[in-house]
């Protein structure tokens, strides 16, 4: 679990949160007013369990631990109405659709509020965006929020993603100096590839040969293949879900009042990987300590199991792509792949029809190529 939830038993004041990249961090803490002791080894090694007694040392030793460090006082200061950041707050405060969203999402989207905040309105300015007025925001002020972000195109586009959301909030709630969705009119960067990378047979083989039949990493990748769900979703997959050869469980997708139902057919694949592996828990996959995987916390030690296997490009997401291009390829038609990937708009589906269809028309017509001899 995440904001300061135990994360086992066995161990006592062992803390797990998540930094705004995702990535899980493990720590010894006693409590309010006491300071985190960060574990950085991997849980379940001997160096992590060496590294937890010197932080249980250190946690109760006779030296007073020094209080956590606070938040940045201008983001604890209440803000100046009519400003940028008064507008964010609220939107956060008051917003129906963003306090029905998961809390995952909500946290990284303060986090990429916030950051705007502490963007200077010039370079070397003294002034922030933070107290921008909003009757003086433009579309220019807000293009140039989206560029400060340039080198992580991603990041610029999320950005523009939460101001279009909060720009909507503020002109239906009507927000004095609000009547235009400024960001409507700022382009997302232009995304430089494909996105994550697509596992190719040759790599899904030899992920298989590093991780055996009957392992939990062999278990996590039939499961991503063979079922196309999201890492999100992966991680509640259990036994007691399969019925009649048929997998039933509830997909969840960043908000947790868009679940939708989804049945799919297991795999003979599918099923010989389960039945060679052991089971005994709620959830096909977890932690070392018998635990459900958060869903960071999954992509993290997947991300580990694909290192090993001398695949650094690949991860979680690139098998769900995988599985969309073997399936068009075999000649999967785009309803059929909106059925397995619970895709509600055929938009998706078409990518990976268009490029099977491609390559086939290309089997088909190269030759033509080629000069005939009269």
């Amino acid at each position: 679990m995440t904001g300061g939830a135990p994360m086992m038993d066995r161990l006592q004041y062992v803390y797990e949160d998540m930094d705004r990249h995702g990535n899980v961090r493990i720590y010894v803490w006693r409590g309010k007013g006491h300071k985190k002791i960060r574990i950085r080894e991997r849980p379940g090694t001997p160096e992590f369990r060496k590294a937890y007694d010197e932080a249980i040392a250190r946690a109760f030793s006779p030296v007073p631990a020094e209080p956590e460090e606070t938040e940045d006082k201008s983001r604890d200061r209440t803000p100046k109405p009519g400003t940028f950041r008064w507008m964010c707050v609220r939107f956060m405060a008051e917003s129906a659709d963003h306090k029905r969203d998961s809390p995952r999402t909500r946290h990284v989207r303060k986090l990429i509020l916030e950051s705007m905040f502490e963007e200077p309105t010039e370079p070397g300015a003294k002034t922030f965006y933070a107290d921008f007025p909003l009757d003086r925001l433009t579309v220019k002020a807000i293009r140039v929020l989206r560029d400060r972000k340039l080198a992580a195109p991603e990041a610029g586009n999320s950005r523009i993603k939460v101001l279009r959301k909060v720009f909507n909030w503020a002109i239906a709630d009507e927000l004095p100096g609000i009547s235009v969705n400024l960001a409507r009119d700022v382009p997302y960067f232009t995304a430089a590839g494909n996105g994550w990378h697509t596992w190719t047979v040759d790599e899904i083989e030899q992920y298989e040969a590093r991780h055996p039949l009957g392992s939990k990493a062999r278990l996590a990748l039939a499961l991503l293949l063979y079922t196309g769900v999201r890492r999100s979703d992966v991680v509640q997959l259990g036994r007691q879900m399969i019925r009649n050869g048929w997998l039933r469980f509830t997909e969840m997708k960043g908000r947790r009042h868009l679940v939708k139902e989804r049945e799919i057919p297991v795999l003979p694949q599918l099923q010989a990987v389960i039945d060679a592996t052991p089971g005994g828990h709620m959830t096909f996959l977890v932690t070392e300590f018998g635990a459900p995987f958060s869903d960071a916390g999954f992509g993290n030690w997947f991300r580990d199991r694909c290192d090993e296997a001398g695949l650094p490009q690949c991860s979680a997401h690139g098998l769900r792509k995988a599985g969309a291009t073997i399936a068009a390829e075999n000649g999967a038609t785009e309803h059929q792949l909106m059925a397995i990937y619970g895709w509600e708009s055929p938009k998706q589906a078409a990518r990976y029809t268009r490029k099977a269809n491609r390559k086939r028309l290309a089997g088909d017509a190269m030759h033509l190529v080629a000069p005939t001899k009269e």
